[in-house]
Parts: structure tokens; sequence; C-alpha cells
């Protein structure tokens, strides 16, 4: 925003940083950054919470920087021309829509301003929780696993991976979402579908659930399966399907092994019986 005195470009707003979500607890950091015009002289920078006056630095005053006094906004320090201003700890109440106002002197007295909002996050206290998974599967098996946050606000966002890649949406289900009396939400993300050969071309079936929230939460749960071979299942199709390849050179020497001597012991008594039929003849 920029104020214009007799069509010369006068006060601007060139800068306000307010972060968009900020750990319950923590720190919130404001930035607020102006240019003043060829003649124009800084009269106030004020601070406003939901419309409210918290802070205000006023050079010619006797006292240029006062604090004043609103649930939830405890100012700790700020920077001494009140660009800078630092809220601690972050309580609930602290969130809200924050507002930076600049004003020049008399006679005109530019003022500009802008506003942005703070979501405070209460984070979960532990990780994402799976449940319903078995230790084995086998191929055809139907999967159904349900993941599910722990209690925070705003809702944990989830999301479910399948050997590393996100899962289809077909195989989600809507996801659902439990408020407590506190105000704090519970998240949970059911995933279900049937095990095909490509889930076990890496070995295990691994199964990872996601939670975030914005840019301040993230963590994960995983969990890995095995496969149980089905009867007729054939080790052919098993190599098709990306079975280990130690496995498959170990195997194939095995066997070449066992037919060697088997092929040995048959065709021995073939020779010794041919033998006193040659000298019949001869």
């Amino acid at each position: 925003m920029t104020c214009f005195n007799y069509g010369v470009a006068s006060l601007k707003l060139l800068e306000l940083r307010v972060p968009a979500h900020v750990a319950l607890g923590a720190r919130a950091q404001l930035f607020c950054r102006w240019e003043l015009g060829p003649t124009d002289v800084l009269y106030s920078v004020k601070w406003y919470k939901d419309g409210k006056e918290f802070f205000r630095h006023v050079p010619r005053d006797t006292e240029p920087r006062r604090k004043f006094p609103l649930p939830g906004v405890d100012v700790e320090k700020s920077s001494p021309n009140g660009a800078n201003v630092t809220l601690y700890p972050a309580i609930l109440e602290t969130g809200g829509r924050y507002r930076c106002e600049v004003s020049g002197e008399r006679p005109l007295f530019p003022t500009v301003s802008d506003h942005s909002d703070m979501v405070i996050v209460a984070l979960p206290d532990h990780g994402p929780t799976i449940t319903g998974s078995r230790l084995r599967y086998q191929i055809g098996d139907r999967v159904q696993v349900n993941c599910t946050s722990g209690r925070s606000r705003p809702a944990t966002r989830l999301a479910w991976y399948i050997n590393g890649e996100p899962a289809p949406s077909a195989t989600l289900l809507p996801q659902t979402y439990e408020e407590h009396e506190d105000g704090m939400q519970t998240t949970s993300l059911a995933l279900d579908f049937k095990v095909k050969p490509k889930h076990f071309r890496k070995g295990d079936l691994k199964l990872k659930c996601l939670a975030t929230i914005a840019t301040v939460y993230w963590r994960s749960n995983e969990e890995s399966v095995q496969g149980e071979k089905i009867k007729g299942y054939s080790r052919s199709r098993e190599l098709t399907e990306g079975s280990r390849a130690d496995r498959v050179q170990a195997a194939g020497k095995s066997n070449a092994a066992v037919g060697l001597t088997l092929t040995t012991y048959l065709l021995l008594p073939c020779v010794v019986l041919n033998v006193p039929h040659k000298m019949i003849h001869s």
C-alpha cells in the first residue's frame, strides 16, 4: 500500500511477515517493513490483533514504546523502531488476525497498513497409530487397515503410502474427524485394497501412514508385512514378479547339482549290464 501526496509517492508499506502457523508454547515473530517518502517523518508504528492495539512505537513520546494488555498476546521483545515484535509464549488465544499500521508526521499524517492471519497449533503428543494389519498376506488377500492421529488442533492431515508410493485414491475411505470437549481433534483414515503380485516385487509389503499439520508437524508410522506363497504359484511367476536375484541363483545351482547326481546314478547299471553282452557277441 502506498500513500500519495499531491501526486508524489509518499509512505510505502513494503512487507508484512506474520507466521501462518505457530506451535503451542513457541515464539511468534512479527515483522513489518516500510519506506518513508522524501518529505516524510515517522510518526508511529502500531500493532493490532483482531482490531485491538497491543503495541505501539511513537519516537517523539517520552515513552517511545508501549505495550497494551491483550489476552493471548504477550510481547516478549521488540526492535527499537517497532518493526519487529516477538510474542511468547504462544497459547491458543494468540491465534488471530494481526495488522501493522505505519503513520507519517503532520500535517497529512499519511498512513499505510496490512494484515495477516496466524493459527496456533496444538501438536499431537504421539505419532499416527496403525491398526488392523496382519503379519502375513497372500496374493488376493484384502488389506484393511486404519490410521489414527494423536489429538491436535487444528486437525491433522493423514496420507497412506504403499511401498513408498502414495496410495491410489480408490483404496482410501473418506477421512473422518472426532471433536473432543477441549477443542482438540482426532483424525482417522482407512486403507482398503486387495494384495497383488506387484505389492511384493521388492520383498515385503510396506504400509506407511504420514501425519502432517501445515509446515510445523510431520511424523509417520510404517509397518512391514510378509507375503506367503499360495499353492500353484510357480517359481517362474515369482521371477517375473521380481524375486531376489541371490535366491534365484542359489536355487538354480542347487537344482542343477541334484539333476546331475540322479543322471549318473541311473546310467551306471546300464553300463555294467551292456559289457557282458558285448563280450558274448565278440
